[in-house]
C-alpha cells in the first residue's frame, strides 16, 4: 500500500497543497554573504536521477485515483444511450524512454516517451428505444493506450526550503483503443462507445496522472529536505538548512544555497561574511558540497558545550601510547608516572578545556585547542590516585578523505605547548626527562590515537544516516582558505526513491 489508509493520504495532500500555496520566501540583499552550505548537482547526476523517473512515473499511474466517467448521447432509433465507466485502474504499464534537460533559469524538462498503459474497469450502458424498451448491460473493458508525457518541474523556495512544482504537465495520446470483453461484443457497440468516451477519457487521464505526478514531486522535495536535515543532526546538535536564495537552474547544473547555522539549545549562531561565490565550484563531478569555515567552528563549539570532546583511554591502547619505544628513558618515565601500577589498573582522560578553533587552509584543516590530560591509577585495595595532570595547547593540521565508506583523518604538523604540568613523581617539576618523553609521546602517537578515535565515531554516525548505501566514487575533500569542498560521483541505491514512496 502507498499509505495506511485514505485519511492519511488525504491529510498529506492537504498539507502539501497549503505549503505549495504559501508565499514565496524573502531574502536579504546579499544572500551569498549568509550562505554557509551550497549543494550543486550537475547534469550527469540529473541524468542518473532520471533513471529513477520511470519508476516514479509508474507509481503515479498506479496510484492515480481515476473517477467514474459518465455520459449520454441521443442516437437515432436507439433513443438516449448512457454509459458509465467505473473501477478504472492501471492493469499494465511500460516506459520505453525518458529524457531530462535543464532549462536555464526556468525548469527541469522531463520527456517520457512511448508509455504503453492498459487500463481496466467495468462499462455499464443503457438505452431507451422508441417503443419504451429499456436495456441495461455491464461488461468488463480494457483500454489500450500509447502516451507521451512532458513534465516541466520548477524549483522554488517555500517555507524556507526547496519546493517542486510539476503542475506544468502534458499527456499526448498516440493510441486509445477500447476493448469490450475481449472483443466479444458487436463491432458497432465497441465503435459507439469508443467515439463517446475517447475525449472525456483523455481529459480524465491527463488530469489525474498529472495531479499525482505533481503530488509525488512535492513529496520527493520534502523527502530530500528531511533526509538532508536528518543527516546533519545528531541528538541535540543540528544545522539550519533554510534557503538563502531561490534554487538556481543552469544549463549544466542545479544549485541551492543554505544558511548552515548550528542549532543547539540556547547557542546563538550568526553568519554574515561568507566567502562563497559560484565560481568556486566547477562542473566536472556529479555532486558538490561547499561548506564555510564558520560551520565547522560552530559545530566544534556545540560539541564542546555538549561535553562530547572527551576521550578515555585504558588497557592495551594506553600501553601502546606509553610504549612507543623500548628505551631506558621510556621505561624510566613509565615507572615514575605509573608508580609500578599496571596499565589495566590505570586510565587516561583527555578533554578539551575550551572551544576548539578551526581554520581551513590549502594544506588541510588546522585545529587549535587547549587540552587537558589526566592519568589516574587504581591500586588494588587502595583509593584512586591522580599521578599526572597536564594542560597543553595543541595545534594540528588534519587532512581528510573518504575511502571505502570510511572517513580517514591524517594528522600533520602538530605543535604542542605545555601550559600546566603536575606529576606525583616529580612535585618540584625539575625532571625534564618526563616532560620531554610526554611531549614526544603526544606528538608521535597521542594525537594519532585521539584522531583514530574520532574516525570510527564519525564514520558510524554517517553510516547510521544511510551514507554507506550509496556507491560513492572518487570522493575528494578539498580545503581552501575559509572554506571546504566535497566533490564526488555516485550511483543510487536500487529503487531508493521508489521504496520511500511506497512506504
Amino acid at each position: 500500500m502507498l499509505w495506511a489508509g485514505g485519511m492519511r493520504l488525504g491529510a498529506v495532500r492537504i498539507l502539501l497543497t497549503l505549503a505549495h500555496a504559501a508565499a514565496a520566501c524573502e531574502f536579504g540583499p546579499v544572500p551569498y554573504s549568509v550562505t554557509g552550505i551550497v549543494c550543486r548537482m550537475t547534469k550527469p547526476a540529473a541524468l542518473l536521477l532520471n533513471q529513477e523517473t520511470a519508476q516514479v512515473i509508474q507509481l503515479a499511474f498506479r496510484h492515480a485515483k481515476f473517477p467514474n466517467i459518465t455520459g449520454e448521447r441521443s442516437m437515432r432509433l436507439l433513443g438516449k444511450v448512457a454509459y458509465r465507466l467505473a473501477n478504472i485502474q492501471v492493469n499494465d504499464l511500460s516506459i520505453e524512454q525518458s529524457e531530462v534537460e535543464l532549462k536555464e533559469n526556468d525548469a527541469i524538462d522531463i520527456a517520457i516517451k512511448n508509455v504503453t498503459a492498459f487500463f481496466k474497469g467495468t462499462l455499464t450502458y443503457g438505452y431507451a428505444g422508441a417503443w419504451f424498451l429499456q436495456l441495461f448491460h455491464s461488461v468488463d473493458f480494457e483500454i489500450e493506450s500509447s502516451i507521451d508525457l512532458q513534465i516541466n518541474i520548477k524549483l522554488m523556495c517555500q517555507e524556507d526550503q526547496v519546493a517542486a512544482d510539476a503542475s506544468d504537465c502534458y499527456l499526448s495520446f498516440h493510441k486509445l483503443t477500447l476493448h469490450l470483453q475481449g472483443d466479444k461484443e458487436p463491432g458497432w457497440l465497441k465503435q459507439l462507445f469508443t467515439d463517446f468516451i475517447s475525449f472525456t477519457l483523455k481529459f480524465v487521464l491527463k488530469r489525474e496522472v498529472c495531479k499525482e505526478i505533481n503530488f509525488l514531486a512535492q513529496m520527493l522535495a520534502n523527502f530530500v529536505h528531511d533526509v538532508a536535515e536528518n543527516f546533519i543532526r545528531d541528538e541535540d546538535i543540528g544545522l539550519d538548512i533554510s534557503l538563502t536564495s531561490d534554487p538556481l537552474i543552469k544549463a549544466n547544473y542545479l544549485e541551492s544555497h543554505h544558511k548552515g547555522l548550528v542549532l543547539y539549545k540556547n547557542y546563538s549562531d550568526v553568519l554574515s561574511d561568507s566567502v562563497f561565490s559560484p565560481s568556486l565550484l566547477s562542473e566536472s563531478r556529479m555532486l558538490y558540497f561547499w561548506l564555510s569555515e564558520h560551520i565547522l567552528n560552530s559545530l566544534a563549539s556545540a560539541a564542546f558545550l555538549d561535553e562530547r570532546l572527551v576521550l578515555t583511554i585504558t588497557g592495551e591502547k594506553l600501553q601502546a601510547l606509553f610504549e612507543i619505544e623500548d628505551t631506558e628513558v621510556q621505561r624510566k618515565a613509565v615507572q615514575l608516572i605509573f608508580q609500578g601500577n599496571s596499565y589495566n589498573d590505570s586510565v587516561a582522560k583527555v578533554w578539551s578545556l575550551s572551544q576548539p578553533e578551526i581554520s581551513l587552509q590549502p594544506e588541510g584543516t588546522v585545529v587549535k585547542s587547549l587540552v587537558a590530560t589526566e592519568i589516574s591509577v587504581f591500586p588494588p585495595g587502595e583509593e584512586s590516585l591522580v599521578v599526572l595532570y597536564m594542560e597543553k595547547e595543541v595545534t594540528v593540521t588534519v587532512q581528510a578523505a573518504y575511502v571505502e565508506n570510511k572517513l580517514i583523518l591524517r594528522p600533520l604538523d602538530s605543535r604542542i605547548e605545555f601550559k600546566a604540568f603536575k606529576c606525583t613523581a616529580d612535585p618540584s617539576e625539575n625532571d625534564q626527562s618526563i616532560r620531554n618523553f610526554l611531549q614526544k609521546m603526544i606528538s608521535v602517537v597521542g594525537i594519532a590515537e585521539v584522531v583514530s578515535g574520532i574516525e570510527p565515531a564519525l564514520t558510524s554516525l554517517m553510516n547510521s544516516k544511510g551514507l554507506n548505501l550509496f556507491d560513492i566514487k572518487n570522493p575528494e575533500i578539498i580545503t581552501r582558505r575559509g572554506y571546504l569542498i566535497v566533490q564526488l560521483d555516485f550511483s543510487f541505491p536500487d529503487h531508493l526513491l521508489l521504496n520511500f514512496l511506497e512506504k
